[in-house]
């Protein structure tokens, strides 16, 4: 509790107007090297890219960093990109700490019945 209000865990700021921007979740923020990395932010940057469907960022261990972005793309039917077309995009648009170091294509993401996608479930 904080000023009679109850944390439920979501980070964000609000504006000079008053209007709120969330960036996620406190638990999904991923620490890279003492720099707050939000997965949504990523993931945004790279569902601008044309060929990109879908696309799920996650932090995963790393021994000098703490904690590294890995983002999991599903491309367009017919569509090409590489790694280094991802992560030149994100360093377009984004701190260079938050570009992630390990990219993955993937047919689908992983999704439970509702829709919802199984970050746990994506093979780092």
């Amino acid at each position: 509790m904080r000023d009679g209000l109850m944390s439920l865990g979501d980070v964000g700021h609000l504006d000079e107007q008053g209007r709120l921007f969330v960036h996620g979740r406190d638990d999904d923020m991923i620490v890279s090297g003492g720099e707050n990395v939000f997965p949504s932010a990523i993931e945004e940057v790279l569902e601008r890219l044309p060929q990109v469907r879908e696309v799920a960022v996650v932090g995963v261990p790393d021994e000098e960093f703490g904690r590294r972005a890995a983002a999991f793309v599903v491309l367009r039917e017919g569509e090409t990109l590489d790694e280094d077309a991802v992560r030149a995009h994100v360093r377009d648009h984004l701190a260079r700490y938050a570009v992630p170091r390990d990219v993955h294509f993937l047919d689908a993401l992983p999704r439970n019945p509702t829709g919802k996608v199984l970050r746990r479930a994506l093979p780092t």
